[in-house]
């Protein structure tokens, strides 16, 4: 079993930054990419982005690219999700996900290609 903590979720006015970490535990592996889903209430549930520990490659959600920065932890297994610019708009429960069978070349962007979830910490932007 994996298990993903979230934290550093709060609130912010509109136009700061916050910061999200998460750290896996558990079970460890060779090949594999963390990231970030959110969802707003009423709204479907979207990707943020990932990166991988096997190549480093990076992926972008729509919504927030540009705004945003993928980077690993110092501890081992822990990501952290750099966000600027922030707006209402990004108001949502993120997610920190895991994706333990990562192979390079393949693009993960959906929810199903990820196998483990965090319980998900809020952020909040005032407007």
């Amino acid at each position: 079993q994996v298990q993903l903590v979230e934290s550093g979720g709060g609130l912010v006015q509109t136009g700061g930054s916050l910061r999200l970490s998460c750290a896996a535990s558990g079970r460890t592996f060779r090949n594999f990419a963390m990231g970030w889903f959110r969802q707003a209430p009423g709204k479907e549930r979207e990707f943020v982005g990932a990166i991988s520990w096997t190549d480093g490659v990076k992926f972008y959600g729509d919504s927030m690219r540009g705004r945003l920065t993928l980077s690993k932890g110092d501890a081992k297994d822990t990501v952290h999700l750099q966000m600027t610019d922030l707006t209402p708009e990004d108001t949502a429960v993120y997610y920190c996900v895991i994706q333990t069978v990562y192979t390079p070349g393949a693009i993960y962007r959906v929810a199903t290609d990820y196998d483990y979830w965090g319980r998900g910490t809020q952020v909040t932007v005032s407007s």
